[in-house]
């Protein structure tokens, strides 16, 4: 037997009715196969990369661009949603700056510039800048492993973020900006959706010639927080570490490591469908079903707050899978006519 079969065989056996436990048993499964070993521990480790977008210019987003910084900071302070989120389940998190347009750093200094420029008018972030970005997701993961930490979850904060995942999407996919362009944070604004689907498009379409792989995409219309993520994953892989994904950003950051190299894919484990209509897209470039993905909360936040609940899922049923008494040892006691009443 080898261990794929053993650990089907450890869920099956569990004193439950056979995959009762739908896509928890799933991703449990998935887990322990990445580790090469029942671990009888969760030890997680949530990584938040926060930057600005150049983009923000362009009238994509009411919010002033400011609130990437003070949230960033609100989030180091532990006042933010996910610190709160974080905290209440015990998982440690760090906050990674890639890009926040602010002259002091907040949290791990990983600054690539000052965020990004307007794709809009100019290549996103030069080679430079994109390799800073791209180690800070390699670093951050490698760190996590070398200090015993066996699940990654990924968050993101900046404003605008939605904006260039869109165009990220757009350019790996060429599906139309009208069905993969969300509200973002500016729910039911039809002025600004108008006008991100103009920017994606048009935006896109400026860095078409460039844009022949993946990374091409990335360095001229996306973010250095999926940059980083992106990063992140492509590490996740190489440290044998399997990773939650979070909302639409961490999406298309997956679908563009996926893109990269297909393997990915097997360390990878879905938390929610956010409310942009592109996350079923983005999903699916990995592999991933709308049906195989677990929460269904309406949620549109980010900063891995889905991805936090998984892993508390995931927590809830590693320490079934050890506690559950097995069926075996019901079926062993029936034929030795033990059980009460027999």
């Amino acid at each position: 037997m080898d261990f794929s079969q053993k650990v089907n065989h450890a869920i099956d056996d569990m004193a439950k009715p056979r995959n009762s436990l739908g896509l928890l048993e799933k991703y449990i499964k998935k887990a322990f196969e990445v580790w090469g070993s029942f671990c009888s521990e969760l030890r997680p480790f949530h990584l938040i990369f926060a930057a600005d977008n150049g983009v923000t210019k362009e009238a994509v987003v009411k919010q002033s661009p400011e609130i990437t910084y003070l949230q960033t900071k609100n989030m180091i302070d532990g006042h933010a949603t996910i610190s709160c989120f974080c905290e209440i389940n015990q998982i440690p998190y760090k906050v990674i700056d890639v890009g926040v347009n602010h002259l002091d750093t907040v949290g791990v200094d990983y600054k690539a510039a000052m965020g990004t420029k307007n794709f809009l008018h100019a290549e996103a972030m030069d080679q430079q800048e994109f390799l800073k970005a791209f180690q800070a997701g390699k670093d951050m993961v490698a760190l996590a492993k070398t200090e015993g930490y066996n699940l990654i979850s990924f968050g993101e904060m900046g404003i605008g973020n939605t904006t260039t995942s869109s165009a990220v999407l757009h350019a790996l996919t060429d599906i139309h900006p009208e069905f993969i362009v969300g509200y973002g944070a500016n729910q039911q604004n039809p002025e600004v959706i108008k006008r991100k689907r103009e920017v994606v498009r048009a935006g896109v379409a400026l860095h078409r010639p460039k844009m022949q792989q993946v990374e091409d995409i990335l360095r001229c219309v996306g973010g250095f927080d999926i940059v980083a993520i992106y990063a992140g994953m492509l590490e996740c892989r190489n440290q044998k570490l399997p990773f939650v994904i979070d909302g639409f950003i961490t999406a298309v950051a997956y679908a563009c490591a996926v893109r990269m190299d297909a393997a990915v894919e097997e360390y990878a484990i879905p938390s929610h469908i956010s409310r942009e209509p592109g996350m079923d897209y983005a999903l699916s470039l990995g592999n991933i079903e709308s049906k195989d993905v677990p929460i269904r909360a309406d949620m549109a936040l980010g900063e891995g707050t889905g991805a936090i609940f998984m892993v508390v899922m995931l927590r809830t049923m590693l320490y079934a899978v050890q506690h559950v008494s097995k069926m075996s040892e019901f079926d062993q006691r029936i034929a030795a006519g033990k059980l009460e009443g027999l």
